[in-house]
């Protein structure tokens, strides 16, 4: 039974890799399709998605901006995502809860989506992610700025690019360039002067993070 009480407007630091340490996103195809789930299924209602495919069948070109501007019905989100990054075999996401077991709804039903399109890609069976999600509760905005640095530098802080171009992050949302709807990013650049400033907090922060002992019950790597 998991330890940790989800409460609504609160913002807690989510955490899964790969059963094994394998990798979960082995392509584009497969980090975009992430992307897209975290987009669609943060709603209490179930449809999107297959609504998004049979769209796409028709309007092969359409952008999935063109389609959430059709007048769907009113959307009723889990959470909010604060700041994400995915990584070749894990994932990291800073959420706040904004309905009751939000979180929960929410990370179910993007791990058994990616788990049945990754399986049936590759043709393969079984489990994909390595058991339950885990999740610390970020309890000060101290902590949650010193967080939202680590999540949007996470593919550089683990070595896999050496700057900040790797695409899938909020990172780039974060610093202007890059328009994504995705994220609610004013709960942390609200903080700061401009983007300039967070940048170079950014830039203090990544490693300040990982060598600071008090940080380390919100980092839950393993």
């Amino acid at each position: 039974m998991r330890k940790i009480k989800f409460s609504n407007g609160e913002c807690y630091h989510i955490f899964n890799r790969g059963v094994d340490k394998r990798e979960v996103f082995s392509d584009v195809q497969d980090y975009e399709r992430f992307l897209l789930s975290m987009d669609l299924l943060n709603d209490e209602n179930d449809g999107l998605m297959l609504e998004w495919r049979d769209y796409k069948k028709t309007n092969s070109q359409a952008k999935l901006n063109d389609f959430l501007k059709l007048g769907f019905r009113k959307r009723s989100r889990f959470v909010e995502i604060t700041a994400y990054c995915l990584n070749p075999n894990h994932y990291h996401f800073i959420l706040k809860q904004i309905r009751d077991k939000g979180i929960e709804q929410f990370m179910h039903k993007i791990g058994i989506s990616h788990t049945k399109y990754f399986n049936e890609k590759n043709e393969r069976s079984g489990a994909l992610f390595q058991g339950k999600f885990k999740a610390v509760h970020i309890d000060s905005n101290e902590y949650l700025l010193y967080l939202s640095a680590y999540v949007n530098k996470n593919n550089f802080i683990h070595g896999y690019n050496k700057n900040d171009s790797w695409p899938y992050s909020s990172l780039h949302t974060y610093l202007g360039n890059r328009s994504d709807k995705l994220i609610s990013k004013n709960i942390v650049l609200g903080q700061f002067k401009n983007i300039s400033e967070y940048k170079e907090f950014l830039k203090n922060s990544a490693s300040y993070v990982m060598e600071n002992k008090e940080l380390e019950k919100y980092l839950i790597e393993e």
